[in-house]
């Protein structure tokens, strides 16, 4: 297993109307908004600081006739697209969409966990310089900072993640009924925190996976969601390690979250 496998390479954005979503996460996130490739292609780049963190894609008639939503999805880095789509079979998982190939970018498929939760895996072409994928500074703004779990069964989630990308428990918080807040990282990093896990509650209709972009200045930031056209649905709330969190809707009805060191 190399160094790579099982780091988060990038976030991308379904949406139906390209135009508004860039307006808003250009106004809510700061990021520069720059196509990639020629326009035509029609597939948009988030930039941080010049560094490009996300991409934008247009939900079609065809995704919504699979009843794919507005949503935001990451990628996950592995060393072989094929045999990592076979072990998330093989592990209880399912393949959405099998494996093919990106021309220049790489090779990915996009599967879910035993309990419904998507996620994009990639083995990205070799590239010279910094590449199309950022590495994961996770406290600069406009990048993802927390990556989160909503599952059914905290301790067979991470045993499932720990077999297809070797990603480990860190810790656990003690949420009392709701049970622990498993902090989970990967070995290959030296088990930097990189995400949260945690039970499904009842009002959250399936299991999923949530992301969190760091912004300077939590307040603030929630008054650009609601001006903007967005819906906060909770926050803005503290948690450990000194943060504050907002999670929100953008005015496609994607969900998205917030956090910051400065409330």
């Amino acid at each position: 297993m190399s160094e790579t496998h099982g780091k988060y390479i990038w976030a991308e954005l379904m949406t139906p109307d390209k135009d508004d979503a860039g307006r808003f996460y250009t106004h809510v996130v700061g990021w520069e908004l720059k196509d990639f490739g020629s326009p035509e292609m029609g597939y948009k780049i988030f930039e941080a600081n010049g560094v490009g963190v996300g991409g934008m894609m247009e939900l079609t008639d065809e995704h919504k006739a699979e009843g794919i939503p507005p949503n935001w999805t990451r990628y996950v880095a592995v060393d072989d697209v094929d045999a990592s789509a076979r072990l998330f079979e093989e592990k209880g998982g399912k393949i959405m969409r099998p494996p093919f190939d990106i021309p220049e970018v790489g090779r990915m498929a996009v599967v879910t966990d035993p309990f419904g939760a998507v996620l994009c895996i990639m083995t990205p072409r070799p590239m010279e310089g910094s590449g199309s994928f950022p590495k994961e500074p996770q406290n600069m703004n406009g990048h993802v900072g927390w990556n989160e779990l909503f599952t059914d069964d905290v301790d067979r989630a991470m045993a499932f993640y720990g077999d297809v990308f070797g990603w480990t428990k860190n810790r656990d918080f003690d949420m009392g009924e709701m049970g622990p807040y498993r902090i989970f990282g990967y070995a290959e990093n030296n088990g930097k925190d990189i995400g949260g896990i945690m039970k499904r509650l009842p009002q959250v209709p399936v299991c999923h996976w949530g992301y969190y972009f760091n912004v300077d200045g939590l307040e603030d930031a929630i008054t650009r969601v609601s001006t903007g056209g967005g819906k906060v649905i909770n926050g803005p709330m503290p948690v450990p390690g000194d943060s504050w969190i907002a999670n929100c809707q953008d005015p496609h009805g994607a969900y998205f979250s917030l956090v910051s060191m400065q409330k």
